[in-house]
């Protein structure tokens, strides 16, 4: 069976909170210097210095500063760097803007963060009996060193409606540019993943296409990170195997990625690879049944460094969390915490409140002692090596807020896990006494050990001194 023909956007925003920043910025003083023009960044905390860089100019890239690492070392690199807090209530205002334009070119429109979206313009862009670019049928010969199979062939896109796509994301971004004053990259493609693979090409401002007859030559030259969804830890396991570009990953064995990998992320590397996926752009219609937060972290987060870079994530995405929710005017329940591991294995607990809420530190408390029990302790996924890659922080049974709205009582949290953090520390306290007799033990062998083959050593010297069987082990003479 063929696939459907569709032509996919997507529309990711340039250096959003450093634009928007810096709209902001000349908003307030006309005469101030446009943040995008100098070495800047958003992020941290402006007065100390501290915190991680959330965006960055391109002149500042071009010192080598790059988001998510530390406001220090993004100093030590360029000490001209000009530092400006982050302001969400601005990236909101944008972000909302930016997505009723979009709305105006399609109603298959999927919000994907704040400042990115998919668009379906397939039926903006058609006409039926132009002629044009068909790509090869099941079974066909390989096209330019292309895989093609089920999922990628049969896709129908005339010259004419590529090249009405690419009329339609100029006017997109000219539009954009016009109304808001900031710029966006548009990805083209026949499905989401290659649409979003486009859309990280070179930037800013600029339409790129990535159809599947392209990819060999745009996409497979890319280092093996550089592929959507492929994070440091699985890149860095890849290039062990000999995997260094994406091209690699596409013509390897698939059973030996998922052998390598996981049947799951074995799969998705070798599909993705190829260009191959299935995923649609879903409107969201509906009523929201849960109001959550997902943040992709910029390095792995363990044991080690959980403390220091996880949980100010989850306090983070608590407070986002709650800030939806009073917006909306809705309170929730059930608190959810959750991770996708460096595996792309998802791992979730929930916890039911005993009162409805909208508030940041009820739900970030429930998050911390979610993940607790998720990723601490002797069965924890920390014990069993898993390291994390995204953090996510949910609320649902959601239901419309009153006028009075009953705080949760922490209190009856701690008294409904006590039984079972005692039965943990319990249980912490065992596995160290055991620890602690196995060492003490080892101990002892390799003491006695050693005294005994100082022993030997001594014997043999006085029998080679004085005639063998001069001295004998248990003799008593």
């Amino acid at each position: 069976m063929e696939s459907e023909g569709r032509t996919i956007f997507h529309v990711d925003v340039n250096s959003a909170f450093l634009s928007w920043s810096a709209l902001k910025r000349l908003e307030e003083d006309p005469d101030a210097v446009d943040l995008r023009t100098i070495p800047s960044g958003v992020g941290g905390d402006v007065k100390t210095r501290h915190g991680i860089i959330t965006a960055k100019s391109i002149p500042a890239k071009k010192y080598g500063v790059q988001t998510g690492e530390p406001v220090v070392k993004a100093l030590q690199k360029c000490p001209q760097l000009v530092l400006v807090p982050p302001d969400f209530e601005t990236y909101r205002k944008y972000s909302h803007a930016l997505m009723e334009i979009l709305s105006r070119y399609s109603p298959l429109l999927q919000q994907v963060s704040i400042d990115e979206a998919y668009l379906d313009v397939t039926e903006r862009v058609s006409e039926k009996g132009t002629s044009g670019v068909v790509c090869p049928q099941v079974g066909c010969k390989e096209t330019s060193g292309v895989i093609y199979t089920q999922e990628t062939s049969g896709v129908v896109c005339t010259s004419g409606e590529r090249e009405r796509a690419a009329a339609l994301a100029q006017k997109i971004r000219d539009q954009v540019r016009a109304e808001l004053g900031f710029t966006v990259n548009v990805g083209i493609s026949c499905n989401k993943l290659l649409a979003k693979m486009a859309s990280d090409f070179e930037k800013p401002d600029r339409t790129h296409t990535l159809y599947p007859e392209e990819v060999p030559a745009k996409m497979w030259p890319l280092p093996i990170e550089a592929l959507h969804g492929c994070g440091k830890s699985t890149a860095q396991k890849l290039q062990l195997i000999g995997i260094n570009t994406i091209g690699d990953a596409a013509s390897a064995d698939r059973a030996l990625l998922q052998s390598f990998l996981g049947q799951s992320s074995g799969a998705y590397i070798w599909n993705s690879a190829n260009g191959i996926s299935k995923s649609k752009v879903v409107a969201e219609r509906e009523q929201a049944k849960s109001v959550s937060n997902e943040r992709t972290l910029s390095e792995d987060i363990g044991r080690e460094n959980y403390q220091a870079d996880g949980v100010p994530v989850i306090c983070m995405l608590s407070r986002k969390v709650a800030g939806r929710l009073q917006k909306s005017g809705l309170v929730g329940q059930t608190i959810t915490f959750q991770i996708k591991s460096s595996d792309f294995e998802r791992h979730s607990r929930q916890m039911s409140l005993t009162a409805v809420t909208d508030q940041s530190k009820d739900i970030e408390a429930a998050a911390l002692l979610l993940a607790d029990q998720l990723l601490g302790g002797p069965e924890g996924l920390f014990a069993q090596g898993v390291t994390i890659r995204l953090i996510g922080v949910g609320v649902s049974r959601l239901s419309e807020k009153e006028k009075t709205v009953h705080q949760m009582d922490l209190f009856e949290w701690a008294e409904r896990n006590e039984e079972e953090e005692s039965r943990r520390a319990e249980a912490e306290k065992a596995q160290r006494a055991d620890q602690e007799a196995r060492e003490k033990a080892q101990k002892a062998a390799q003491a006695k050990k050693a005294r005994q083959d100082k022993l030997d050593a001594m014997m043999g010297k006085l029998n080679e001194r004085y005639g063998k069987g001069t001295i004998r082990k248990g003799s008593s003479e």
